[in-house]
């Protein structure tokens, strides 16, 4: 069970090639999504080490950033981005609810989903810069790669039990509510502990690690409960628009 859960997770989540799980279904999905932080341990990885290189190459730091980041969108198709923005389109065309999910159907990018996309990297970009200009060394190249995988994190809150999905079809059917709020509860415990752990290795206090994880979570917490209440659910474009949130919201809380 554990490896066809770490199979969907490893091909859903990124590029990589991966066997296709024997079986999927409700618990599997689950416990894919509570494996999401690690299986996105490949795009950690390649952030980190456009960081290290970045540093090695004497980069400016925004540079490096970018850069960073766009290894990252390579590793994961940019299908979160996409999510990001037909969520925002979603939630701008109507308040008519079929409305909104026929445009987030559509596939089209319009203007606000555009804007959102282009804010929240240029929000990432310039956070991921400010971290690795202030401390440029391979423990900040650790922490950055870390927080790719911790924003993975966010997905728990979608799959969390009490939050439906908007369609009676769709990716969002399949994992919804398969995830105790107390197991996704202890994901962003551990996720705390683990930013509040690499960020005082880098020279910060203890509680800004965990201020940053608090601060992801309101945020992704506040995406979860628009979809809502507009869309009366979640779907798949809202698992990604939540990971963006997520990373955006974790590295602005550290710097």
């Amino acid at each position: 069970m554990l490896l066809d859960a770490w199979r969907l997770a490893l091909g859903t989540l990124t590029a990589f090639p991966t066997k296709p799980p024997v079986s999927v279904d409700r618990r599997r999905a689950g416990a894919a999504m509570v494996l999401a932080p690690l299986a996105a341990l490949p795009l950690g990885i390649a952030v980190a080490g456009v960081a290290l290189l970045g540093h090695e190459l004497e980069w400016p730091s925004l540079v490096t950033a970018v850069v960073a980041l766009g290894a990252l969108v390579l590793g994961n198709r940019a299908f979160h981005l996409d999510g990001l923005s037909d969520t925002v389109d979603g939630l701008a065309a109507s308040y008519d609810r079929e409305r909104s999910l026929q445009v987030m159907k559509s596939g089209t990018s319009g203007p606000a989903g555009v804007v959102a996309v282009v804010l929240v990297l240029a929000l990432q970009a310039t956070c991921l810069a400010t971290l690795l200009a202030g401390t440029p060394s391979w423990r900040a190249a650790v922490l950055a790669g870390a927080l790719v995988c911790l924003s993975r994190a966010a997905l728990v809150v979608c799959c969390a039990r009490g939050v439906a999905a908007a369609r009676d079809d769709g990716l969002g059917l399949v994992y919804t509510q398969t995830i105790p709020v107390l197991g996704a509860a202890l994901v962003w415990v551990a996720a705390a502990a683990v930013v509040a752990a690499l960020g005082h290795g880098i020279g910060l206090d203890w509680w800004r690690g965990a201020v940053a994880v608090a601060l992801a979570l309101v945020a992704v917490l506040i995406l979860v409960a628009r979809t809502v209440r507009r869309f009366g659910g979640v779907t798949g474009d809202v698992f990604g628009a939540s990971i963006e949130v997520a990373l955006a919201a974790l590295l602005l809380g550290l710097v």
